[in-house]
């Protein structure tokens, strides 16, 4: 029978492969779901790895959801490296994207070109006051930094929805819940003619190169990791583990906000309800799919770009419900928490396991 050995100790060549397997099991499961729904599963794979990457109109889609995701993903690593789980990301964004705005309806025809950057950094600074409740709230009363920053997302959206109903709805917008659109001053630069494709690409890339350097070149690097992993390790070192703690946080919620910030200045170009669209979950399996690497957290917000626009083709062209974006995102998260298992363990033939223990013993 099939049992399961623990490995001397964790495989590398297993850490990388494992998301290949879990893409791999992905793509199965998905084509027996389209079957089950009386869907061409190869027409419904098609939407999700076909369509988004055939063209070069498709490809700019696809940077533009991969931005955020980005992001987001690379502050989140900082802080599941550092033992911090910040699963609070989404209201980060939301913040983020709520005080960019409001820095942006502050522009007009007269305007100078100051404001984009304040725009940018009204957002970090948003997302950075919004992550330092959670840190405060862990480091002085211990609470569970799980609980309030996930609570804290969705105190952010009821702020965004009281806004975009009540003070900064647009009076010449038909009533609907949006503000006014900002003016062209506050919008993010645009990187190709016929594309949304704008300056937060090169940023998002930038911010991965940024933190390559520093958790693996860098003094500070080293000790964020270790004063989350290890306190007690850290604090004979001469590391703080609140100093890390804090970083961790405050780096997190300033990289949401960032994206908030580019989002609402440059696709959607005026803050509506809809500014939340499920990036900062999205971006923590973004996180772990990329390995908390630098270079696999790119490859990974590709792809989970690549589902959200494979889902909304699949909405339009096959009749699928909205839903199916989140549960091909479901499905990686699944498949690679199973497929981890082969990190830490090898597959046996033989005896059963309490055989097994038993030989071991005599």
């Amino acid at each position: 029978m099939l049992r399961l050995e623990p490995r001397p100790q964790a495989s590398r060549v297993w850490s990388w492969a494992s998301p290949l397997l879990a893409l791999a099991l992905t793509v199965l499961i998905g084509t027996v779901l389209f079957v089950a729904l009386g869907k061409d599963p190869l027409r419904g794979l098609q939407m999700f790895f076909w369509e988004p990457l055939k063209s070069t109109y498709a490809l700019g889609e696809l940077m533009v959801k991969a931005t955020p995701l980005l992001l987001i993903a690379l502050g989140l690593a900082v802080c599941f490296r550092s033992n911090v789980w910040n699963i609070g990301a989404e209201g980060q964004f939301v913040i983020g994207a709520v005080c960019a705005a409001g820095v942006a309806l502050l522009a007009d025809k007269t305007t100078g070109g100051w404001i984009m950057p304040a725009v940018l950094l009204a957002g970090v600074l948003g997302g950075m006051l919004w992550a330092s409740i959670t840190a405060l709230l862990r480091d002085r009363f211990h609470a569970n930094e799980i609980l309030v920053s996930l609570m804290l997302v969705y105190v952010a959206i009821m702020v965004l929805s009281y806004l975009v109903y009540g003070p900064w709805k647009d009076p010449a917008g038909y009533n609907f819940p949006q503000t006014r659109t900002f003016e062209k001053i506050t919008q993010i630069p645009r990187l190709m003619a016929g594309s949304r494709v704008h300056l937060g690409m090169l940023m998002a890339l930038a911010g991965a190169a940024l933190l390559w350097v520093f958790l693996f070149r860098t003094r500070a690097g080293f000790a964020q990791q270790v004063g989350g992993l290890a306190p007690a390790a850290a604090r004979y070192a001469g590391f703080s583990s609140r100093r890390a703690l804090w970083t961790a946080l405050l780096v997190s919620g300033g990289a949401a906000g960032l994206a908030g910030a580019l989002e609402v200045a440059g696709p959607l170009g005026q803050l509506t309800p809809y500014v939340p669209a499920g990036y900062g979950f999205a971006a923590i399996i973004v996180a772990f799919v990329g390995r908390l690497h630098p270079a696999g957290m790119v490859l990974s917000a590709v792809l989970m770009s690549m589902f959200y626009i494979g889902g909304e083709l699949a909405q339009s062209r096959l009749g699928l419900p909205k839903s199916i974006t989140g549960v091909f995102q479901g499905l990686l998260l699944f498949c690679l928490l199973a497929c981890d298992t082969l990190v830490v363990y090898r597959i046996r033939w033989g005896a059963g396991l309490g055989l097994a223990r038993k030989g071991a013993v005599a």
